[in-house]
C-alpha cells in the first residue's frame, strides 16, 4: 500500500508541476493547453468518467452482496460518488453540445456567460468555488481524517457513507491549497483534472482488497490520457471543413467588420469575450441591429442573430490585446473543428495552420 500511495500521490502532483512549469516557460502552450475541447479537458472527462464507472461497478457489486435489502447498509453513497462524477464529466463537455454541435436552449444562451448547455456556469461563480473548496478539504480531507478515529469511523460505516483513503489526504489537501491560492489563470482546470484522478482513485483505494491495485492505478493513469489524445484527434478529424458554412461564417465575418469599423461599436483593449457577452456587458446594442444581424435575419436565421453565434452554433469573439506599442483587434468564430486556434495576438485561420475564421479590426 505504500508504493500504491506513492504513485497516486506524485502523479496527481506532478500536474500542477506540469502546469506551472509551461506558464513560466511556455506561455503559449499554457494557454493552449487550459483551452476547450483540448487535451487537458478531455483528460478531466475522462477521468471522471473511469471514476463514475469504477463507483458504479462497486455499488452494484455490494447491492448484489447485500441482497437487494433496502437499508443504510445499501451503497447509497458509493452510487451518489459515481452519479456526482458522471455529472461532473458530462457538464465538463457542456452535454456535447461543442462535440455535436448543437444549440443551446435560449435559457443557457443567455444566461450562461460560456453561451453553453451546462448548468454550473449559471451559479454564481464566488458560490461554485465555494462548492469546489467544500468538495476538495470536506470530502478529500476532514471525511478522509475522521475515519482514522475508529468511533467516527464505524459511524460513518453503519450510515453507508465511505471516505476516500488516508493516503489522498496529501494530494486533496495540494488541491484546496492551489486552488485557494490561484497562482495561474484557468488554474480551475488543472484542479478539476487532479480532482478527477483523485476521485478515480479513491474509488480503487475502496477496492484494495483486490489484488494489483498499483497494476490498476496505473492503468487508469495511463488509459485517462490515451483516451484523451484520441478523443481530440478523432473530433478534429470528425469535424472536417464544410464548404457550406465555411462560406457563411465568411461572409458572416466581413459584416461583423463592418458593424465595428461603422464606428458604433466600440472595443477597448484588455477584452477577450464571447461577442455576445461583450455586448451586453458593454452595452453595445448595435450588433444586435447591424449588418451581421440583417444577414442572419435575411436567412431567417433569428436565434444565431439574437445571440450572436457561427454556423456551428458557437459563440463568436472579440480579442482586443495591447502591450506597450503592439495592439491586435480581431473578431473570430472557432471554425468547423469548434476549437480556438488563435492566440493573444493573431487569428489561427489556414495561413497559421488552424482553421478559426476571422477578421482584424486594427490593419
Amino acid at each position: 500500500m505504500k508504493a500504491a500511495a506513492i504513485i497516486s500521490n506524485l502523479s496527481i502532483l506532478l500536474l500542477f508541476v506540469v502546469a506551472a512549469s509551461l506558464n513560466e516557460y511556455s506561455e503559449s502552450l499554457y494557454y493552449l493547453s487550459v483551452q476547450e475541447d483540448e487535451l487537458l479537458e478531455w483528460a478531466t472527462f475522462w477521468g471522471f468518467m473511469v471514476a463514475a464507472a469504477i463507483y458504479f461497478s462497486s455499488a452494484y457489486r455490494q447491492f448484489k452482496v447485500e441482497q437487494f435489502k433496502f437499508d443504510l447498509q445499501m451503497p447509497w453513497f458509493v452510487f451518489g460518488l459515481g452519479l456526482f462524477c458522471f455529472l461532473v464529466a458530462m457538464e465538463e463537455i457542456s452535454w456535447g453540445q461543442r462535440l455535436l454541435g448543437y444549440r443551446a436552449p435560449d435559457y443557457f444562451l443567455e444566461q450562461n456567460f460560456q453561451q453553453e448547455l451546462n448548468l454550473h456556469n449559471i451559479i454564481d461563480k464566488s458560490f461554485r468555488k465555494l462548492v469546489m473548496k467544500i468538495i476538495l478539504l470536506g470530502y478529500g480531507v476532514v471525511l478522509s481524517a475522521a475515519c482514522l478515529w475508529k468511533p467516527v469511523g464505524n459511524i460513518l460505516a453503519r450510515l453507508g457513507i465511505v471516505a476516500p483513503s488516508p493516503v489522498l489526504i496529501l494530494s486533496f489537501l495540494a488541491m484546496y491549497l492551489i486552488y485557494t491560492w490561484y497562482p495561474w489563470s484557468h488554474t480551475g482546470e488543472w484542479v478539476e483534472l487532479a480532482m478527477a484522478f483523485g476521485f478515480a482513485y479513491a474509488a480503487l483505494f475502496q477496492r484494495a482488497f483486490e489484488s494489483s491495485v498499483i497494476r490498476n492505478l496505473l492503468i487508469v493513469f495511463a488509459a485517462t490520457w490515451v483516451l484523451a489524445a484520441l478523443t481530440v484527434g478523432v473530433v478534429r478529424f470528425a469535424h472536417s471543413a464544410d464548404p457550406e458554412r465555411l462560406a457563411m461564417a465568411r461572409q458572416e465575418i466581413e459584416a461583423l467588420q463592418k458593424d465595428f469599423t461603422s464606428g458604433r461599436v466600440h472595443a477597448r483593449c484588455g477584452i477577450h469575450k464571447r461577442l455576445y457577452t461583450f455586448a451586453v456587458e458593454y452595452q453595445q446594442a448595435y450588433l444586435f441591429s447591424g449588418d451581421f444581424s440583417d444577414l442572419l435575419m435575411s436567412r431567417g436565421e433569428d436565434s444565431r442573430a439574437e445571440f450572436l453565434l457561427d454556423p456551428w452554433n458557437s459563440p463568436y469573439w472579440i480579442r482586443h490585446k495591447c502591450r506597450n506599442s503592439r495592439e491586435a483587434k480581431f473578431v473570430y468564430s472557432f471554425g468547423p473543428d469548434r476549437q480556438r486556434d488563435s492566440n493573444d495576438w493573431e487569428i489561427g485561420d489556414e495561413a497559421t495552420g488552424g482553421d478559426d475564421i476571422g477578421v482584424y479590426l486594427n490593419r
